[in-house]
């Protein structure tokens, strides 16, 4: 399902993850001072506009509301990236993720309320991307160019069914590695008979293509 994204900051993590989820069928705008940097994103992505993102008035004009998720990718200015997550907030914006630079900038980003904190060096904006497009996927591991191991939340669709039932493997290629309890018991190599039950992690392995039908990349 198609969602709402605002990244603010067009530098080289902000372009990734607004481009990744461009391509993913997303509609995104991004936010950057520097207008060199907006003309050139402008056709990889729906909208792209100059703005000041530490301005109240500024963020207010685009309605922050609107959107399902705010990545705050703003650069070394640490400053202006804790100014800007707080106005989001205060705003009433739905889900804050923001890039941090330091362990500390970090605390002080998870202190003021930002849903998710994301060091660029530990997750690439691809793998951002990926992982915000679809809420169920609580990680992915990259594989190769073609294939991931993906943990996601069981579907509504699945809780109550057999592994045998669902037949995963044979309808998508995909196969079922392990499933975590919501109280952290692990089923190693779990057989057909296996029930899956709500709030249950599945890690399953599959060629991207599979993964993509499943809406789990």
């Amino acid at each position: 399902m198609s969602k709402q994204y605002l990244v603010i900051g067009a530098g080289r993590f902000g372009s990734s993850v607004a481009t990744t989820l461009y391509e993913l069928g997303h509609d995104v705008t991004v936010v950057d001072i520097n207008p060199s940097r907006v003309q050139e994103i402008s056709k990889s992505v729906a909208h792209a506009l100059q703005a000041d993102a530490t301005s109240e008035a500024a963020l207010s004009s685009l309605g922050v509301r609107e959107f399902d998720v705010i990545v705050v990718a703003i650069g070394h200015d640490l400053q202006s990236s804790i100014m800007t997550c707080i106005l989001l907030i205060e705003m009433g914006a739905r889900f804050v993720v923001a890039r941090a630079h330091t362990e500390m900038h970090g605390k002080v980003l998870s202190k003021i309320g930002v849903n998710r904190v994301v060091f660029p060096e530990k997750d690439m904006g691809q793998k951002l991307a990926h992982s915000l497009s679809a809420f169920n996927i609580v990680d992915l591991i990259e594989l190769s160019s073609s294939s991931n191991v993906v943990e996601v939340t069981a579907p509504a669709e699945m809780v109550g069914r057999s592994l045998q039932e669902l037949n995963l493997r044979a309808r998508f290629g995909i196969n079922v590695i392990a499933l975590r309890s919501k109280d952290g018991k692990t089923n190693i190599s779990p057989g057909g008979e296996d029930i899956i039950k709500e709030g249950d992690l599945i890690i399953a392995v599959g060629d991207n293509k599979a993964l993509k039908k499943m809406g789990w990349v």
